[in-house]
């Protein structure tokens, strides 16, 4: 037996505001100019909001106007935030480096060989059949937790609570690393103070903690639930702690239960590999797990700034793949584009839309292209079978 434990974190908590604020203002820019190159970091303290980062676009971006519309959406007031802005554009030599690859510098003119990556790095992807949205479940719950929390202040059907919270939830796994129960429940939402504390309690389990484990897992008798363990929740978001973009990378990729390469994603335009990269290894990650190739699987995709290959790319099946990792490897690597202008065209991500993936994390929704394994699962088990008979035959 064993344990595996992820959290998540409600819109109104302030490192998400700060997410929420960076990609709200880079689909913004994207919506006027989807040629655009945007790297735009928040903090918010109190009531003072800074926006700092690197913007080159031919528009003159409304960032203040996005600041209030994203403190809308979180639910605070705008009118109570103090805005400054500074920003300048992006570094002629990484622009140089983006615009012209190193390969097109060299005399490829292959198709994408021109845009190089926007930074280096390593860029991780990961995939289980623990659950239909190939995430871990432990992440899975807890973002289902504070998406009804957020729900249920919007609605009114838990009177008194905020935008500021965060679950956390501990699901213990059999022999074979199959889910078998849930733990422990972990829930701190923000609240008036007149709302009486036992009533909260009460309404988080009934109607928010049971209903979002049960099409998952039961709570069972011996499910241990806290809702605000530490007391009163009254002084939250910016007010009680400082904000910071891509402080949640767990939250936004794999709750800590698969890698991620450090590189934050919120308010940063596509030819930043962080992100087009990271997405394009879930996308492979993916597809692997449902091509049945494999029922867990990372990838990682290593980047050097102002290159369009990768320097590296690698398949690890953690010992459950169908084939070996050199195979899925090859054929992963045959069927898939990496260099950054073929991700992006791919993946269509020059289009605004970030701010919908800003919180409840970046994986496992319905109906975007990094998600969308079944477009690849036919031409990803041919690649499999032609590059097995190859290194068979070589042996």
């Amino acid at each position: 037996m064993s344990t595996k434990t992820a959290e998540a974190v409600c819109i109104g908590h302030p490192d998400k505001l700060c997410d929420l604020i960076a990609d709200s203002i880079l689909d913004d820019i994207l919506y006027v100019d989807s040629a655009a190159h945007v790297a735009v970091e928040v903090m918010v303290s109190g009531h003072r909001i800074i926006v700092t980062g690197e913007i080159t676009t031919t528009k003159r971006p409304r960032i203040r106007e996005s600041v209030r519309y994203a403190l809308v959406k979180a639910g605070y007031v705008p009118w109570k935030f103090l805005v400054f802005v500074w920003t300048r554009r992006q570094s002629r030599d990484i622009n140089a480096g983006v615009s012209r690859s190193l390969e097109a510098r060299f005399g490829d003119d292959t198709e994408f060989a021109l845009q190089g990556a926007g930074d280096q790095g390593t860029v991780y992807g990961y995939a289980t059949t623990e659950t239909p949205q190939r995430l871990p479940l432990p992440l899975v719950l807890s973002h289902e937790i504070c998406g009804r929390l957020d729900d249920a202040r919007k609605q009114g059907i838990i009177a008194g609570i905020k935008s500021d919270g965060k679950a956390q939830v501990t699901v213990r796994y059999d022999q074979a690393g199959q889910p078998v129960a849930i733990e422990t429940v972990v829930v701190s939402i923000q609240h008036d103070p007149a709302k009486d504390l036992d009533e909260l309690a009460a309404e988080v389990k009934t109607l928010i903690v049971a209903p979002a484990c049960k099409p998952y897992l039961p709570i069972g008798v011996d499910t241990e639930i806290l809702v605000n363990p530490s007391g009163s929740f009254i002084v939250g978001g910016p007010k009680a702690d400082t904000g910071l973009t891509g402080r949640k990378l767990m939250v936004d990729t794999y709750g800590g239960l698969g890698p991620h390469g450090g590189g934050a994603f919120s308010g940063k335009d596509a030819s930043k590999v962080d992100r087009s990269g990271a997405y394009m290894a879930r996308l492979i990650a993916k597809t692997i797990v449902d091509a049945h190739l494999a029922e867990e699987c990372q990838v990682a995709i290593s980047y050097a700034i102002g290159k369009a290959d990768p320097v590296a790319f690698t398949v690890d099946s953690l010992g459950t793949g169908e084939y070996s990792d050199e195979i899925l490897t090859r054929a992963a690597r045959e069927v898939f584009p990496l260099r950054p202008g073929a991700i992006i065209d791919a993946l269509g991500l020059r289009a605004p839309g970030y701010t919908r993936y800003s919180t409840y994390g970046h994986f496992g929704h319905v109906g975007v292209r990094w998600e969308n394994s079944f477009a690849y699962v036919d031409a990803l088990r041919k690649a499999v079978t032609s590059h097995a008979h190859e290194i068979n035959a070589h042996q």
